[in-house]
């Protein structure tokens, strides 16, 4: 680790929680930090004390997304469950026939889409169900930045479905397997993940050209944008991976920055909402914040071993960080003033 790491340090700035359980995805619910737990809870992290919630218990937690005050989990027992800030939780949808759920997704006017297997159901904000039947099992949900417009990642591509409309989802084609999916800030392009160790893109506007980001020694599984939306930062190598996407043809031809660059594989990244500042988890515990404009580095965890960076997530105003690890280990920066 370099000496600018070693001297630079935020570490007497983080509170630590132990949860104690894996944790899925990190959100902010106003001024309080969640975590969505493997074990069916989600962890409410405030003042130092950490609140367990039962949102599922009779399962466990696959899959969460956060936005708007509410923290949305699918779970094993085939339930979307919301939790808010006070405690509060409760069931808002449930999959047919209790199956597995996959992805979940929410939109800032409230609605919001899971999937279970090939089945992709959305609910808008005044609780009208839509479903549409995936080509095959759907594995990845994003809304669009505007519109009520879903991209659903499955193999061979993608779909981008209006669930208002009656007309049939535009297909974007690529063979493999994609995983996550992403619209760009601006809506111009949207990202899969794929199950062999890449990026695949489409360029919206005006052709639906291909962009295909490989080289990756693992997989991709955390994507993280920009607030100016001109940079994708991704997962799945000994540095965070970071395509430019501040011109029309996105990173064609253009080659990533690698920020970050350690002996470990990076886990999970953030991008500061406000400015060009990234987080990274490592899967040896790390946890580093990287500046943009002179790429100082800045010691946010210590390498903790058997704790893996599993969730991470500013709040809205960039001031903390919240995190979660593999070993139920969690804790919250504050950025000193």
């Amino acid at each position: 680790m370099s000496s600018l790491i070693s001297t630079a340090s935020l570490t007497s700035h983080v509170v630590a929680y132990e949860p104690g359980a894996h944790a899925v995805a990190a959100h902010w619910l106003g001024e309080v930090a969640a975590l969505a737990l493997a074990d069916g809870q989600v962890a409410l992290l405030r003042d130092g004390e950490a609140t367990l919630v039962a949102a599922h218990p009779e399962g466990g937690v696959l899959v969460a997304a956060g936005g708007k005050g509410r923290l949305v989990t699918g779970g094993d027992d085939g339930r979307i469950v919301e939790t808010v800030a006070d405690g509060t939780s409760r069931e808002i949808a449930k999959a047919a026939n209790g199956a597995w759920i996959d992805a979940v997704a929410l939109h800032p006017d409230g609605a919001f889409a899971f999937s279970a297997g090939r089945n992709v159901v959305a609910i808008d904000a005044k609780g009208r169900e839509k479903t549409f039947l995936a080509p095959s099992s759907a594995r990845g949900l994003a809304f669009a930045p505007k519109g009520y417009r879903l991209a659903v990642s499955h193999y061979n591509g993608a779909s981008l479905w209006y669930p208002n409309l009656e007309t049939a989802p535009e297909d974007l084609t690529w063979k493999g397997s994609h995983i996550d999916v992403s619209w760009s800030v601006d809506g111009r392009f949207v990202v899969t993940t794929m199950q062999e160790n890449s990026l695949h893109g489409w360029r919206l506007q005006p052709d639906k050209g291909h962009m295909r980001m490989s080289g990756y020694p693992g997989k991709v599984r955390s994507l993280s944008w920009s607030g100016d939306g001109n940079w994708l930062a991704t997962s799945g190598a000994e540095a965070a991976i970071v395509w430019p996407f501040d011109s029309k043809d996105g990173p064609t031809g253009k080659p990533p920055r690698e920020c970050g660059v350690r002996p470990a594989r990076v886990t999970q990244v953030a991008f500061h909402p406000k400015a060009l500042v990234l987080a990274m988890g490592y899967e040896d515990g790390c946890i580093l914040l990287v500046r943009f404009t002179d790429a100082a580095e800045l010691l946010v965890r210590p390498a903790v071993q058997g704790s893996a960076v599993t969730a991470i997530a500013w709040d809205g105003r960039g001031g903390r960080l919240a995190f979660g690890c593999k070993d139920g280990k969690a804790g919250v920066l504050t950025l000193p003033a």
